[in-house]
Order: C-alpha cells, then structure tokens, then sequence
C-alpha cells in the first residue's frame, strides 16, 4: 500500500505563483476546457501538444515535476488495462499472434491503447494540478460562485459544494490513516505480501477500522461546526472576494483557444 502515498488529490502545495494566484474560477473553467479538448481528441501529435503543455504548467506552478507525475503511479494498473484491451479486441493489421489464447495483437489497437493511456493520464496530471495549486475554500469559493444560478430553482448549492470540498479535503487523510493502521497491522506478524489474491485478503482487516475512523472524525467535524454556530450557506459571506483580474482573462481566453483548436482539428 506503499503507492498510496504518491496520491496528491485533495493536498494543497503553497507556494507564491502565477498558477496559484489566478482566480479559482479560473482554473477551474480552463481545466474543463483542456479535459473536454483531451476527450474528444484521438492524435497523438495533439496529446503530445498537451504533455508538453502539462510541463509548462507544472514549471508555472513552481510545483515540484515529480510531486505532480507521482500521482500516475497508482493508475498504472489502469493504463496497462486499458491498453491491454485495445491491444487484443481492436481490430486491424495483425503484428504477432499468441498460440495459446489464440489472441492477435494489431498495430491499431497498439496505437488506440497508448492513446487512451496517454488521455488518462493527462486527465490525472490536470486534476491533481488544479487541487495543489488551489486550497480548498478557494475551491468551495469558486464551486459556490459558479453554481449560484441553481440557488433559483431550490438547489442548496453551498451544502453540496460544502461536501465536494470536505470529501476532497479528507483524502489526505483517510489515506494518512490507512498507512498507520497497515503499520499497526505489521507490528502485529500481519503480511501484505505475496500474490494478487494473499494481498486482497490482508487488506480487509483494515476496511473497517477505517470506516470507524472515517465515521468518528465525520461526527468530530460535525460538532466542530456546531459548536461554531454554522447553519448553512443562507447569509453567509466569503472573507475573500474573488475577481477576474487580466492573467485571468488571458488564461480563459488560451484555453478556450486550445479546446476549439483541438476539436477543430
């Protein structure tokens, strides 16, 4: 459980940049963009444009390279999936056949495999981008702001908001407390070594002693926001006001260029 500690999502990197100080909105609109132009783009040559583009940003954000591109790691079962998939059920020019399976590996599928891999991964580094160059009141400020027009029909746009950020907030956490319950669990002979299936089974004794410990520091956080007389986001004010300033304006306008272009192309 070791690449759990390589997951940054919901951890917050402070430092003085130009990522980090632009507008939470604006972040958050420009990673939509860029998400939309990596899902309908199938060239590598464009997703190569936008590996190159992540490391711009990751150099703009003064955020250590390998504190971002360590998020990968726990999703390289995914990306070998996922070609895996591609490389056997995609049809196409046969480059070599396995005689026990009766299985053809094609150069298409090869090429969709690495592709779909490639847009997985970006989509992970972007994400994991936006969450350390944003704290999360920025984030439940921006989330709020942009939500604000379902206050008409009813929607309680601030509790949801409210959950989205707290949710993201305690994965540091949980992950946190899973590593000291598995230290426990060592210190005790237990062994999470071994094949797929002894590792599978190791990891239940410490399924609900986290839940235990997820449901004890929910109602901890309960009280806490009891005790400080919150009620909800009716009437409440931010202690930050967020507004658009010209860095703003420049990034919205680059990635709206960006997402069209890769459409259109």
């Amino acid at each position: 459980m070791a690449f759990l500690n390589d997951i940054s999502l919901g951890q917050f990197y402070p430092v003085d940049s130009f990522v980090h100080r632009l507008d939470p909105r604006t972040k958050l609109i420009a990673i939509m963009l860029i998400m939309t132009g990596l899902l309908v783009s199938f060239k590598t040559t464009v997703l190569s444009g936008f590996l190159v583009f992540s490391v711009f940003v990751v150099l703009l954000s003064r955020i250590p390279m390998k504190f971002v591109f360590r998020n990968l790691r726990p999703f390289l079962w995914l990306f070998l999936i996922t070609i895996g998939v591609h490389l056997f059920w995609t049809s196409g020019q046969v480059l070599a056949t396995l005689p026990i399976v009766n299985a053809s590996i094609t150069r298409e599928g090869l090429l969709m495999g690495f592709i779909y891999s490639l847009r997985l991964a970006l989509l992970v580094i972007f994400a994991a981008l936006l969450t350390l160059s944003t704290s999360p009141i920025e984030l439940t400020d921006a989330l709020e702001k942009m939500l604000a027009p379902l206050k008409r029909f009813r929607v309680p746009t601030h509790e949801i908001v409210m959950m989205l950020t707290l949710s993201l907030r305690f994965i540091p956490t949980l992950l946190e407390e899973a590593e000291r319950l598995k230290n426990a669990q060592i210190s005790r002979g237990a062994t999470f070594d071994g094949s797929v299936m002894r590792r599978m089974r190791s990891i239940i004794p410490l399924v609900l002693p986290l839940f235990v410990s997820a449901f004890r520091r929910a109602d901890e956080l309960a009280l806490a926001m009891d005790s400080r007389c919150y009620a909800g986001g009716e009437g409440r004010t931010s202690f930050k006001r967020l507004k658009f300033t010209v860095p703003d304006y420049f990034v919205l306008v680059l990635s709206t260029g960006l997402c069209t272009a890769t459409i259109l192309i």
